[in-house]
């Protein structure tokens, strides 16, 4: 099978100058993804998941430091649309560890990814309706603009190939554990917003 060209937010180059639409464009990627993960075997599959894994760990963190603090207090009700949102992602980074945990070849691991990517396009769909139409309605251009400057900040720091030369999903997490991704991101987007 030939490598798949997975598209990637970011690669037209555009100037994502609306946070919405960045977000929007990023669960493309994901679903992108998730397709890649499903459609390869052996070590294509184990590339295309931890390139998954990095997306997710990346975007989720942006979105928590990013657009829930703006949707707690930008519109009425936000503070219950940000509690059931971090819920949706609870059970995500669940079934993600459990994922985490097996090997991409492993028969376990395709009911598993099935399950991660029934959550996460649920959690996705919810965003989208019940938290970025309110931000679009509430949020100025300027605004817009300046928490789509800090999510692109989180994406560079999502890797889009694994570690050379490391052959596990386990073993490449060891050498770049999500944590660790996360309190990196975290810190980008917080420098990125002058926090």
């Amino acid at each position: 099978m030939s490598e798949l060209k997975t598209p990637h937010a970011g690669d037209d180059k555009a100037e994502d100058d609306d946070v919405v639409s960045l977000l929007m464009r990023q669960h493309g990627d994901i679903r992108n993804l998730f397709d890649e993960v499903e459609a390869t075997r052996g070590e294509e599959r184990r590339d295309a998941f931890r390139r998954l894994v990095r997306l997710l760990a990346v975007h989720e963190t942006a979105e928590e430091e990013v657009v829930h603090p703006f949707a707690r207090k930008g519109f009425p009700g936000g503070e219950q649309v940000v509690k059931e949102r971090l819920a949706e992602e609870k059970a995500a980074k669940e079934t993600l560890a459990a994922l985490d945990e097996l090997d991409t070849d492993d028969p376990k691991f395709m009911p598993q990814l099935l399950k991660l990517r029934k959550d996460v396009q649920e959690h996705a769909r919810a965003e989208e309706r019940y938290e970025f139409t309110h931000i679009r309605r509430s949020a100025g251009a300027g605004r817009l603009a300046a928490m789509a400057k800090a999510i692109k900040a989180a994406e560079a720091m999502a890797p889009t190939r694994p570690h050379p030369g490391v052959e596990s999903g386990a073993e490449n997490m060891a050498l770049g554990p999500v944590a660790a991704l996360m309190d990196r991101t975290k810190d980008t987007v917080r420098k990125a917003m002058g926090k």
